[in-house]
């Protein structure tokens, strides 16, 4: 069984609420939802939350499933759903992406034909000038087999070498639930980039390269790029 779980918290710290914010005539998070309802390889997608608040926003409630308030990430957060499910594949898509593409979500599960990939991401070539010494973009260097060497904020001095990382993850199950037994790592903890803890502890990240444009909605500003 193939899982995707999308992690849903109410209070975000840069835009408080925004997965329930109306955009476009439907929350954020049912936009997410509907998209990613339409791959083709997930056997089941729950959107994980930690309110009531967020369950209200939701065309159908019984998609949601209640998760602790104690999570400290939204990895917590698809681990907890992910053990009460006998599933094989994790997919964690992102409840700020209203643009995700169900066909992206496919091809990263496609990564796993490959019985030697643990953990797999996306990368971008859709990387901006801007971006380069944005911080609140994560760029990713890859070494030839599309596996993550590095994820950075900014200081790059060589542009054309990196990716735009897009902020979706697949596990292994049993992988997943190692993730987040583990306790945070010195990188992590440097750049506050969760992915960081599975490079620092051994575990390869293999990135699906694309050309995938839509930005996740960290702040208000960012609903530019979305609302009509």
């Amino acid at each position: 069984m193939i899982l995707g779980v999308i992690p849903a918290r109410l209070n975000s710290t840069r835009f408080p609420k925004k997965v329930t914010y109306n955009l476009n005539n439907k929350s954020i998070i049912q936009h997410v939802y509907d998209k990613t309802c339409k791959s083709k390889f997930l056997d089941k997608v729950i959107v994980a939350v930690d309110s009531e608040e967020v369950i209200d926003c939701l065309d159908n409630p019984g998609v949601a499933m209640m998760t602790l308030n104690s999570h400290k990430s939204g990895t917590d957060r698809v681990a907890e759903v992910a053990n009460k499910f006998d599933c094989d594949i994790v997919v964690n898509i992102q409840g700020d992406e209203p643009g995700i593409d169900p066909l992206l979500i496919d091809d990263l599960i496609k990564l796993f034909d490959d019985p030697n990939v643990e953990m797999a991401s996306v990368a971008s070539t859709a990387l901006r000038k801007e971006d380069i010494i944005n911080p609140n973009v994560v760029k990713v260097d890859l070494d030839e087999n599309n596996f993550a060497k590095s994820f950075l904020r900014k200081n790059l001095l060589k542009s054309s070498k990196y990716y735009r990382h897009v902020g979706i993850y697949a596990f292994r199950k049993k992988t997943l639930d190692h993730f987040t037994k583990m306790k945070p790592s010195k990188g992590e903890l440097s750049l506050s980039l969760e992915q960081l803890r599975a490079l620092d502890n051994n575990i390869a990240i293999k990135l699906l390269i694309c050309d995938f444009k839509h930005r996740s909605i960290d702040t208000f500003e960012d609903l530019n790029n979305y609302e009509e």
